[in-house]
């Protein structure tokens, strides 16, 4: 059974069965040009909220595959928010610093729904992994399905060729399952990684 919490912002309500830390493990198979990456992987992710219209995103993994190797080997953790995509007024605060222009009511379950297209809501990620990569998810949820792709990667200098992505998460018999497609090293996108999450 799915235990929802109440009081939530009304923005958060498509996205509240996230809510919550998540554990479990993966497999990673990728494969570009003579590199081979395959193996298991240990992943948590958490799913907060601090009162405001989105959700914050928390994930570290880390690869438990290395032959000869007596640790796991961690890789790289991903921070960010998750919300509703939609249009900000002037009730709301921003850009950077800047306070609301002016009042307004807090928003209602028909206002949410007013956003609703179709069979879901739509919705964007952005993401700040510890490498340094951003990425822009724009995407819907549907229920217990979330689709995204990016719409933007950006790489510090330094960093390995990366320039696209999706992902795909659901709710199956109470576990966060998910998988990510990566466009790397000159290759288009192909899957790269899923994972089975267990609420804990």
């Amino acid at each position: 059974m799915l235990d929802l919490p109440t009081g939530l912002p009304a923005d958060l309500g498509p996205l509240s069965w996230l809510i919550g830390v998540w554990e479990g493990t993966g497999v990673i198979e990728y494969s570009a040009g003579e590199r081979r990456h395959r193996g298991e992987f240990s992943h948590r992710v958490s799913f907060s909220h601090d009162g405001g219209p989105f959700l914050n995103y928390a994930a570290t993994a880390s690869f438990l595959g290395a032959e000869g190797r007596d640790a796991p080997i961690p890789l790289v953790a991903e921070s960010g928010f998750w919300r509703l995509g939609r249009a900000l007024g002037d009730a709301e605060p921003g850009p950077a610093l800047l306070p609301p222009a002016e009042q307004a009511a807090a928003r209602t379950a028909e206002d949410v729904e007013e956003l609703r297209t179709g069979d879901g809501f739509p919705l964007e990620v952005s993401l700040a992994h510890s490498d340094g990569t951003l990425e822009l998810y724009l995407g819907r949820i549907s229920g217990p399905r979330i689709d995204l792709a990016t719409d933007a990667v950006v790489r510090p200098a330094g960093a390995k060729p990366y320039t696209a992505a999706s992902r795909m998460y659901g709710l199956v018999d109470g576990h966060l399952l998910w998988a990510w497609d990566i466009a790397a090293f000159d290759t288009a996108l192909r899957p790269h990684a899923s994972a089975r999450l267990a609420r804990v």
